[in-house]
């Protein structure tokens, strides 16, 4: 858990993460009302994790009365997971199409309109909320192989059950896993690329909590400050403690 102490006086509900994190949970529930939204599928699967981490985030920082940021390294993996969410679903399936006409003209606006929640307004709102109040440095390289596990492990489980259950509803979920048509080699390929695509993400989302996020409070020291007998004016700043998930 990392948790930096809001600055005195100040109430948990003046803090903008608060108010941010409940509309993402807010978003994501919405979201989640999908007509046919299923497990089967990773988009649903990752909002899942968002919904389930933010819900605990809030829950923590009304708690503490802090500025609380649980799990760091479990929220670098729902910010990776989301992310891959909304990118695969506007470049490879949606093949970038805008998805803003179909919120006004459309035979069925509520589908619509959660479908867009799920793949574009949660993936945001997440991200940006790990580029404004993520504690800066809270996770690092090594997490990476950690982050990829679950989604090349979700195209592993899903090619299996199609394997072990000819019959099971909807065996492929995402046609880059359907190896009907292109073979198995072709799907390996497209995990190969899935790879390196993820991998490259993940660095992204490191790269972003190591030069942006949040200083946490307390953690600059009241070095001298050119006072007399001082031995300078250089204040350090730490890391924010946090425990692993």
């Amino acid at each position: 858990m990392s948790a930096d102490e809001t600055a005195p006086g100040k109430a948990i509900w003046r803090q903008p993460a608060l108010w941010w994190r409940l509309v993402i949970v807010l978003a994501g529930g919405f979201g989640l009302t999908f007509e046919t939204s299923s497990l089967v599928y990773f988009t649903v699967q990752s909002n899942l994790l968002v919904f389930g981490y933010f819900v605990g985030a809030v829950y923590w920082m009304l708690r503490r009365r802090a500025m609380v940021t649980p799990a760091p390294r479990l929220h670098g993996g729902v910010v990776l997971w989301i992310v891959i969410t909304g990118l695969v679903a506007h470049i490879l399936l949606n093949h970038g199409a805008n998805p803003l006409p179909g919120l006004v003209h459309a035979p069925d606006l509520w589908v619509n309109w959660t479908a867009f929640a799920l793949h574009y307004v949660v993936p945001v709102m997440v991200l940006v909320d790990w580029v404004l109040f993520s504690p800066r440095r809270a996770v690092s390289w090594r997490h990476i192989p950690l982050w990829l596990a679950y989604p090349l492990g979700y195209g592993l489980v899903a090619l299996v059950r199609a394997a072990l259950y000819p019959g099971f509803e909807n065996p492929y979920p995402y046609y880059f896993l359907d190896p009907r048509t292109n073979g198995y080699l072709w799907v390996a390929a497209q995990f190969g690329i899935l790879t390196v695509e993820f991998a490259v993400l993940g660095a992204i989302v490191v790269l972003l909590n190591r030069v942006t996020g949040r200083v946490p409070a307390g953690t600059v020291s009241t070095a001298a400050t050119g006072a007399p007998g001082s031995e300078g004016g250089v204040a350090a700043v730490g890391r924010p403690t946090s425990v692993a998930p």
